[in-house]
């Protein structure tokens, strides 16, 4: 019998890739364009000027201070938590991961409503017996900063740091002590050394991340221009005033956070090619 019309059939796996195409562009469009916003209405003729101005260079200066006091703070607390989550077998190993990770989908108010409730001065648990004890008060403070910043960018060194050290093979462990090795020097010389660049590159997002907080530093911290207004801080605040100088300083932190994720794309990104 023969067929009168037959029907044509299109591929189903080109249509297919070409509506994935479709929609990983919308996904790329819809957080690249905010970027290539904050690119576009820079006012680059006077970036310099508004980069250099007294209240820039002191946002600038304070958040580098800060915001490395911070990474090195949270890499010395959280390195020796890394390794506990990574090397050893405990109860509740699951809820203290948990419990380190919150700071990361904490609402950034809410953390530092958090610190207030600890380390404030009048009514911190931990706060106002450190006021009493040793007269340092943290809030309003530098020092409140750094802790600000240190409290929701630690996660992100204690989750990268422990990636790596839990990729460490074991078997290393057991030939160094075979051959006489203290336990010292087996996690200094070949487990850390091992996982060495993931580390780094927690440590590096740590920093990232600290240089950026806005949320809970304005609420532990405060916003007092040259003692603890921030570079994000700054920025918040001159958009209500000098909406190209507020772009200029946008742009600086956009910058940054592209060189980082680009230096760290192969290796806290998982991304080789």
């Amino acid at each position: 019998m023969r067929r009168t019309g037959s029907l044509r059939r299109s591929p189903r796996v080109p249509a297919r890739a070409a509506a994935l195409a479709v929609a990983a562009s919308c996904a790329t469009a819809f957080i690249a364009l905010p970027v290539v916003g904050v690119l576009v209405r820079t006012p680059w003729s006077r970036f310099l000027d508004d980069v250099s101005s007294p209240e820039a260079r002191s946002a600038i200066g304070l958040s580098l201070a800060t915001s490395l006091a911070s990474a090195a703070l949270a890499v010395a607390l959280g390195l020796p938590l890394a390794w506990v989550l990574a090397r050893r077998d405990f109860p509740g190993r699951r809820l203290v991961r948990a419990v380190v990770a919150v700071p990361m989908v904490l609402p950034p108010v809410v953390a530092g409503v958090a610190l207030l409730g600890t380390f404030g001065r009048t009514n911190g648990v931990v706060g106002r017996a450190l006021f009493d004890a040793t007269g340092v008060q943290l809030t309003f403070s530098p020092l409140g900063v750094v802790v600000a910043q240190c409290f929701v960018a630690m996660p992100f060194f204690v989750l990268s740091a422990e990636a790596g050290i839990g990729q460490v093979d074991g078997r290393y462990e057991d030939v160094a002590a075979t051959l006489g090795a203290r336990p010292g020097y087996v996690a200094r010389a070949v487990v850390l050394r091992l996982a060495a660049p993931a580390v780094a590159a927690g440590a590096v997002l740590a920093w990232a991340r600290a240089l950026g907080e806005f949320g809970a530093t304005i609420t532990f911290a405060g916003n007092v221009e040259g003692r603890t207004q921030t570079l994000p801080l700054a920025v918040y605040l001159l958009l209500e005033r000098n909406e190209g100088a507020a772009y200029a300083l946008s742009a600086v932190l956009v910058g940054v956070a592209v060189a980082v994720l680009v230096l760290l794309r192969g290796r806290w990104l998982g991304v080789r090619r």
